[in-house]
């Protein structure tokens, strides 16, 4: 029952919060490791989050682990993606990270803190994965609930930026989604974030 009412009952990433306002948080991320899959929505029936089951089967939260120990890995939170041609509606340089064409989307699962380089984490058996270390990094975080459609994602990350820029923040890159809810969760009381990445 807490998943549908919101209750974040997983790992979160580790970071401290260096500044907190009304519009935003300054957060510095430790180091993680973290499992990536760069897909273009239309080959996974046109479904934007289609590299979310990708991810859930590596880390055996369908059933059998598809890495190559097998291990079963915690789910964590929250789910992270971007896409390019977001931040290209929005005019932005800009957590889930991509490369790539227009079409590209990446989805990221951050792994347990117990897995402290990408080698020690199990080896993923689908070639479209990538295991990497992130070192640490700062981010501007505004907090927001109900559905991350596009339309209020581009509205959250704009506001965040111009909150920033207004307070002496330099913008180093393109913007992340964090989602911490499964979809089932009631939308509002979903927790969802908007990242940039600052200096």
């Amino acid at each position: 029952m807490g998943l549908v009412l919101g209750k974040i009952t997983v790992e979160t990433p580790k970071h401290e919060v260096l500044h907190s306002c009304p519009d935003y948080e300054i957060r510095k991320y430790s180091p993680s490791v973290v499992a990536e899959v760069t897909y273009d929505p239309s080959q996974l029936r046109g479904d934007r989050d289609g590299g979310f089951m990708i991810l859930a089967n590596y880390i055996g939260a369908l059933g059998q682990p598809q890495n190559a120990k097998p291990e079963k890995i915690a789910m964590t939170a929250p789910v992270i993606t971007k896409s390019p041609s977001q931040s290209e509606k929005i005019a932005m340089t800009a957590p889930v990270i991509t490369s790539g064409d227009n079409k590209a989307t990446t989805m990221q699962f951050v792994l347990p803190a117990k897995y402290k380089t990408a080698e020690e984490a199990p080896k993923p058996l689908d070639e479209r994965m990538v295991i990497k270390a992130e070192g640490e990094r700062k981010y501007g975080v505004a907090r927001f609930s109900g559905v991350a459609t596009d339309k209020v994602v581009e509205e959250r990350v704009e506001k965040l930026r111009r909150s920033l820029e207004r307070d002496g923040y330099k913008v180093a890159g393109d913007f992340l989604l964090a989602r911490y809810n499964p979809p089932w969760t009631l939308p509002p009381l979903r927790t969802n974030e908007v990242m940039l990445p600052v200096e």
